[in-house]
C-alpha cells in the first residue's frame, strides 16, 4: 500500500488523464448546451416580437415601457434601426431573453423567460460531474489491479537482484518471452548475474590453482630454511618462510570453503574448553571468561580455526586488552583497537582488503575463513564495534 509504488503512481495518472478529459468534455457540452439555449431563446422571442408587432399594427399599443428595456438593447436597435436580441442575466436565477425592434419611432420589445433553460443546463453539470465521479470510482481501481502485475514482475526482478548482490549468483528471474520493457530488464539481470557467477569461479579457480602450485615449491623452501646455519638472515628467512606457507594454507582453505567441498562433523562440544584450547595454541595474550559450562553441537576442529583467526586478527589489527566471552552458545570477541571500518561492516570481510590503515597491514583472509567456517558449521558470524571502543566479533551457534 506504499503510495510511491508504480502501482499507485499509473493509478494517479489514468485519474488525472480521466479528470482532464472529464473536464474537456464537460467544458465542451456545457457550452454547446449554452449556445443551444441560447439559440432557442432568441427564435422563441423574435416569434413573440413578431407578434407583438403584428397587435401594434392593429390597436397601436405599445406593449413594453422603454425605460424597462434594457439600455444597451435600447441603445443597439436605435442605433441600427434592426431587430436586436438580448440575454438578461442580471438577476441570476431569473434570466430573460429580450428582443426588440424600432418601429413608427417607438421601441417594441418582448422578454422571454430563460429559467428553465437555465435550470435544465445546471442539471445537466450537476450529472456530467456525478458521471464523471462514478466512472473515476472505476475507473481508478481498475487502474491499479491492471498495473500491479508489472508492478509485481518488477518486485521479483527486484528482489532476484538484492539476492545477488547478497552473494546468491544462481538466483536468476526466469523472465518469459513477453517482449516487453520488464523482461528486457529480467533478462539482463539475469546476464549480469551469469557473467558474475562465470567471472567469481574463474577467480576460485585461479586461487586454488595458484595455492596448489605453490604448495611443492614451497614445502622445498621450508626444507631448504631449515638447513641454512643458525643466524640473524637465517631466522629472517624462516619467518618469511613461516608467513608464506600460512598464506598459500589460507588461499587452500578459502578455495576449499568457495567450492562448497567443506562438510562439518559436528558432535557435542564443551564451548568454554575448545575456546580456552584454540587461544593457549595462538600463544597470544588473551582475557578469558566462560559463564557456567556450556555445551553446543558443532565441529570442534572448525569451531577452534574460528576463534584462532578472530583471536589473531583482534590482536593483528586492534589493541590489547583482547577478551573472549563465552555465555551460552554465544562468543564475543573484542580488541580496544580503533574498531572495524565501515566496509566491513557493510559487506562482511573481503580477502585482501582489511579495510582500513589504523586496523594494521594484512591479507583479510582470517576473518574470510572465519566467516566461511562459521557458515559450514551453521552458525551466524557478526561484526560490530563496541559503544566505548574497539571491535567485537560475535559467534552465534544455531542449535538443532
Amino acid at each position: 500500500m506504499n503510495w510511491r509504488s508504480l502501482r499507485w503512481q499509473i493509478a494517479a495518472l489514468v485519474a488525472g488523464a480521466s479528470v482532464v478529459v472529464a473536464l474537456a468534455v464537460g467544458i465542451l457540452v456545457h457550452q454547446s448546451t449554452l449556445d443551444r439555449s441560447m439559440s432557442l431563446g432568441r427564435g422563441q422571442a423574435s416569434v413573440a416580437l413578431a407578434s407583438v408587432m403584428a397587435d401594434y399594427r392593429r390597436t397601436g399599443v405599445v406593449p413594453a415601457d422603454p425605460a424597462v428595456i434594457p439600455a444597451a438593447l435600447l441603445q443597439e436597435v436605435r442605433n441600427t434601426g434592426l431587430e436586436g436580441t438580448w440575454y438578461d442575466d442580471r438577476r441570476p436565477d431569473i434570466p430573460w431573453m429580450w428582443a426588440a425592434q424600432p418601429v413608427g419611432g417607438e421601441v417594441l420589445a418582448v422578454q422571454v423567460d430563460m429559467g428553465s433553460e437555465l435550470r435544465n443546463l445546471r442539471a445537466l453539470d450537476r450529472h456530467m460531474v456525478m458521471a464523471s465521479l462514478g466512472v473515476l470510482g472505476v475507473v481508478v481501481p481498475l487502474a491499479a489491479l491492471a498495473a500491479e502485475l508489472p508492478n509485481r514482475r518488477l518486485r521479483r526482478v527486484a528482489r532476484i537482484a538484492r539476492r545477488i548482490a547478497d552473494g546468491d549468483l544462481g538466483a536468476r528471474t526466469s523472465a518469459g518471452g513477453g517482449g516487453d520493457e520488464i523482461t528486457e530488464i529480467s533478462v539482463a539481470v539475469d546476464s549480469m548475474a551469469g557473467a558474475l557467477h562465470e567471472r567469481l569461479l574463474g577467480e576460485q579457480r585461479f586461487t586454488a590453482d595458484v595455492a596448489h602450485e605453490l604448495r611443492t615449491p614451497l614445502m622445498g623452501l621450508i626444507t631448504s630454511a631449515e638447513l641454512l646455519p643458525d643466524g640473524e638472515a637465517a631466522e629472517l628467512v624462516r619467518d618469511r618462510v613461516r608467513v608464506l606457507r600460512t598464506l598459500v594454507e589460507n588461499l587452500l582453505e578459502i578455495s576449499r570453503l568457495d567450492a562448497g567441498a567443506e562438510e562439518a562433523e559436528l558432535s557435542s562440544v564443551p564451548l568454554g574448553e575448545v575456546v580456552e584450547d584454540s587461544i593457549r595454541r595462538t600463544g597470544l595474550q588473551v582475557r578469558v571468561t566462560v559463564s557456567g559450562e556450556p555445551v553446543a553441537y558443532t565441529d570442534a576442529r572448525r569451531m577452534d580455526q574460528i576463534i584462532a583467526n578472530l583471536v589473531v586478527n583482534a590482536h593483528r589489527h586492534g589493541r590489547p586488552p583482547v577478551e573472549v566471552r563465552v555465555a551460552g552458545t554465544t562468543i564475543v570477541v573484542r580488541d580496544h583497537g580503533p574498531g572495524f571500518p565501515d566496509e566491513l561492516l557493510a559487506e562482511g570481510p573481503q580477502r585482501f582488503r582489511t579495510g582500513a590503515a589504523e586496523r594494521g597491514h594484512g591479507h583479510g583472509l582470517g576473518l574470510t575463513i572465519a566467516a566461511g567456517q562459521a557458515r559450514v558449521i551453521g552458525a551466524v558470524l557478526s561484526f560490530g564495534n563496541a559503544p566505548d571502543g574497539g571491535a567485537t566479533a560475535t559467534l552465534r551457534l544455531i542449535q538443532p
